[in-house]
């Protein structure tokens, strides 16, 4: 379910042309605390370890490591390298041979799957068609609850034909399914796994579960009978570390090796020049964006909407809080993917435009709350947004949560405005079913957190997804991108850059789009 990869915009990382000085004064206040910390430390040469074994830094601890259940952007990443599922997306997100070496569809409804017969899990058992199917029906029949479920609700039955051969059958032609069995979306589990796959998950994919100590590190080894390309570590440490600071220390340290996309560029600046250290940067699809909640009567008046989005001083926020690691956004899908659309409408800041807008539409006192979590850089952004809004006559408040509690605000609907952002699910078009669709808000499983409506989109949506010829496809996402570009449901604020800051011993780096941790099958550690 490609959808599913979504994070916040607490998870770390975000963040408007005129500079406003004060828009850079926060960036210096860390960047401040972290140069004197640094030269305390600058004695030190630490390595995390002799061995081949590398530490990673995460932010936040994953939600659920059972591939079937977890949709945090942390639990997504680690279960690609535990498990595997029928399909993955290659370095360019196109579809490529998993756990199936091929697969067929003999009409719109029917996919057939043939398995590689050299496949074992962890703990020796030879994966086939049967744990496939279990995989699915686990999810289907209700007997697991997870918010995953809606992505597989068109699938009438799945079987296995052989030992090692699976038939889907849909309901309908659904076109974005095998977007939706693809690895991180998706991963196979054995027969009858229950909830113990949570807490110790068995897979087949290149990376072994060793240990996850609660809130404070997992460790998974090289899996040496991987029928794929092996990895060349023994074994990957992920450090779970909330404040951004100390994960910048203990790079300097040596204590951790890698740290991607959970430095703000601040530190990662300040860290570039640091001995012993490299700082790699790529360009990024993962999106970041305000959303409204329509049901509330601040926001019902597309006018309102609008207003804010010529108000908020993008460029400006890109350059002085993310030191240009982002690029301007104007849909939610990235510009390479197949179904972008260029033609929306775009709001350029014009502050002088949204007092217009607000005193044409007879709004004197806007007032309304913002929510976000407790991470340092949504809250620097917030900040700025709410400086630049107070310029236009807009009041907003600010409120922030530790994350869950503010995710699960964001998911219950007890929301005003919030920034999110979207994690590898929108290299794939049918995200915007997903998010826009009526018929997908939070409790149908779906992204539509702000209760948006337009029959026109849905009547697109639902014919982007039944029909496979592609160019019928573009057509109906072009018309959706441009309508609800009109609309505002979101105002599309950057993709974000990926940026990693890793100790020079690790060589073989390279960044994928999404952020993921692939490169951890490709990367070796030379001392």
């Amino acid at each position: 379910m490609g959808i599913s990869m979504q994070f916040r915009f607490g998870r770390p990382r975000n963040c408007p042309r005129r500079c406003y000085h004060h828009n850079m004064k926060p960036c210096h206040r860390l960047a401040g605390l972290l140069v004197p910390a640094l030269l305390l430390l600058s004695g030190c040469a630490d390595r995390a370890s002799a061995e081949d074994i590398v530490t990673l830094a995460l932010d936040v601890p994953p939600t659920n490591l059972d591939p079937r259940i977890g949709i945090d952007a942390t639990s997504e990443r680690l279960t690609q390298l535990i498990f595997n599922s029928l399909v993955r997306r290659d370095g360019t997100s196109n579809l490529v041979p998993d756990l199936a070496e091929s697969w067929e569809m003999p009409d719109s409804t029917t996919y057939i799957f043939h398995l590689r017969d050299n496949v074992r899990f962890h703990d020796g058992r030879p994966l086939e068609a049967k744990d496939v199917v279990y995989t699915f029906r686990s999810i289907l029949d209700g007997s697991l609850l997870t918010p995953k479920a809606s992505a597989y609700r068109k699938v009438a039955s799945v079987e296995a034909l052989d030992e090692s051969t699976v038939q889907f059958r849909l309901s309908e032609p659904f076109a974005p399914f095998l977007w939706n069995l693809a690895r991180g979306a998706i991963g196979i589990v054995p027969e009858g796994s229950g909830s113990e796959m949570a807490e110790h998950p068995i897979g087949s994919g290149p990376f072994v579960f060793d240990h996850y100590f609660r809130d404070a590190e997992i460790l998974l080894r090289a899996n040496p009978d991987y029928f794929g390309e092996r990895p060349r570590l023994g074994a990957v440490r992920f450090k779970i570390v909330p404040e951004a600071i100390i994960r910048a220390l203990e790079l300097r340290k040596g204590t951790v090796d890698i740290a991607l996309n959970v430095l703000p560029a601040d530190m990662a600046e300040e860290l570039r020049e640091s001995p012993g250290l490299r700082l790699m940067d790529s360009e990024g699809t993962n999106y970041q964006y305000l959303a409204f909640n329509l049901q509330d009567p601040a926001f019902r008046d597309v006018r309102v909407r609008r207003a804010i989005a010529h108000a908020v001083d993008r460029q400006a926020i890109v350059e002085s809080l993310w030191r240009d690691h982002a690029r301007l956004a104007d849909s939610i899908l990235p510009p390479t993917n197949w179904a972008y659309f260029d033609g929306v409408t775009r709001y350029a800041y014009d502050p002088d435009r949204a007092r217009a807008i607000l005193d044409e539409a007879g709004i004197t006192d806007l007032s309304f709350t913002y929510s976000t979590s407790t991470d340092e850089t949504g809250l620097l952004v917030a900040s700025v947004i709410q400086q630049q809004l107070r310029e236009v006559g807009i009041d907003m408040e600010i409120r922030s949560n530790e994350f869950a509690t503010f995710f699960a605000d964001v998911q219950a609907g007890n929301f005003q405005m919030y920034s999110l952002r979207w994690i590898g699910g929108n290299n794939d078009p049918d995200i915007l079913n997903y998010v826009f669709h009526s018929g997908m808000t939070p409790v149908d499983g779906g992204g539509n957190r702000g209760s948006y409506l337009n029959s026109d989109v849905d009547g697109w949506l639902d014919t982007a997804q039944s029909v496979v010829d592609v160019e019928t496809r573009i057509e109906n996402y072009a018309m959706i991108q441009k309508a609800v570009s009109d609309d505002l449901p979101y105002i599309s604020l950057w993709y974000v850059d990926n940026v990693c800051v890793y100790n020079e011993r690790i060589q073989g780096m390279r960044l994928y789009p999404a952020g993921d941790y692939e490169f951890l099958n490709h990367i070796w550690v030379e001392e």
